[in-house]
């Protein structure tokens, strides 16, 4: 059997000195496939649960990272599945619960998206508590569960919880992501409670920068839904706060391993309204068609702020800025053909910004149209 043979390799080139195993679940998708990386590069020897280890598109990326070969590998697990975590949970000192559903186009979220969240964290828990080896449990939260509903507060910390019965009667763009992940952390935390395991969850805002993973990742398709003109998204865009890919997998290392993490924290650097985001854009990307102006956004309106001193008073720092972050999206997302080169102008010849690079002429893409899928979308082209 493959995990067999993975937890021989592990025993074999990790030793009592080595750091783990550790179990990242949902590691093919954006911040799980980031996180195993950091992972690796710390030391650590990994477990990295996928719904299909035989998917070469999405495998690929994790096998290719460096330190892989040692201590990375892959298991067959899905949410959906009670149980399908217990073989490579077992014997492992930690846990990195990254996976969730995220279709916003479902037609039956409840059954589609909320369930297996909510099942499916409860089920890694009791493999946890089954297992016996595990030291410590970091679950991927989700602004989501903190500061939806009706009358915005100017800042928000781990005091905070969305408004689940708002979600569910206005039905808001990706209202069954938020339902489901506050369902979850709750269900979560009281079942860690109740059981006597040591869960720290953590709570990013809307997560930016470079990626590998293969396809638009969904907080990609809203990060970037000025320069794509995707609408539906922008409401999400008003009142919007931001982390870094690379900070937010360096903070679950960082709280996975500091002797005095508890409870929840919020994982969030920098925050602004859509205004704000456009202007910075319009100023960085003049190639892309920005828009001016949002009908029925106030232009007054203030930034909510989600506070991370929680995590800071840890000692815990972020590294990157706003351009950082989307230099870095962009970037990728251009390589990927994921994104247009240019909107504005439609030929294609407008200046490109590369982080730290001086402005270069961009030729390639001819009408600058390009078509971006969102989860469950069809097409949608992009261009002048």
């Amino acid at each position: 059997m493959a995990e067999a043979a993975a937890a021989t390799r592990e025993a074999v080139n990790g030793g009592a000195s080595a750091k783990g195993p550790v179990v990242v679940t949902g590691a093919s998708g954006f911040v799980g496939s980031w996180l195993v990386m950091k992972l690796l590069q710390a030391g650590y020897t990994v477990r990295a649960t996928v719904r299909d280890p035989a998917n070469v598109e999405k495998a690929k990326p994790l096998l290719d990272l460096p330190g892989a070969t040692e201590r990375l590998s892959l298991w067959k697990a899905d949410l959906a599945v009670e149980g399908s975590f217990d073989d490579a949970i077992r014997g492992c000192t930690g846990v990195f619960h990254v996976a969730t559903p995220m279709d916003f186009e479902s037609k039956d979220p409840e059954n589609e998206v909320i369930k297996p969240t909510v099942e499916g964290m409860v089920s890694i828990l009791r493999a946890c508590k089954e297992a016996g080896t595990v030291r410590r449990i970091v679950f991927t939260s989700s602004a989501g569960t903190v500061n939806v509903e009706e009358r915005r507060k100017p800042v928000y910390d781990e005091d905070s919880w969305t408004d689940v019965d708002f979600c569910r009667r206005v039905k808001m763009t990706g209202w069954m992501y938020f339902v489901s992940k506050t369902l979850a952390e709750k269900a979560a935390l009281a079942y860690a409670a109740e059981h006597g395991l040591h869960l720290i969850t953590i709570i990013p805002t809307l997560v930016v920068g470079p990626f590998f993973s293969a396809g638009m990742p969904p907080s990609m398709i809203t990060a970037l839904a000025l320069v794509t003109g995707n609408e539906p998204h922008y409401s999400i865009l008003k009142q919007v706060q931001f982390v870094h890919l690379d900070d937010l997998c360096d903070a679950h290392i960082f709280l996975f391993e500091h002797p005095a993490a508890s409870g929840r924290y919020v994982c969030s650097s920098h925050d602004a309204t859509i205004h704000g985001l456009a202007a910075l854009l319009r100023d960085r990307y003049p190639e892309y068609d920005i828009p001016q102006s949002f009908p029925g956004i106030e232009d007054d309106i203030q930034p909510v702020r989600m506070s991370s001193k929680k995590l800071l008073d840890h000692g815990f720092t972020f590294k990157y800025t706003m351009e950082d972050m989307y230099d870095g999206a962009i970037r990728t997302c251009r390589e990927k053909g994921l994104i247009p080169l240019a909107t504005a102008g439609g030929d294609g010849s407008a200046p490109v910004r590369k982080p730290g690079d001086t402005d270069v002429t961009v030729t390639a893409g001819g009408d600058g149209s390009a078509s971006v899928r969102a989860p469950g979308e069809t097409d949608v082209t992009i261009g002048a």
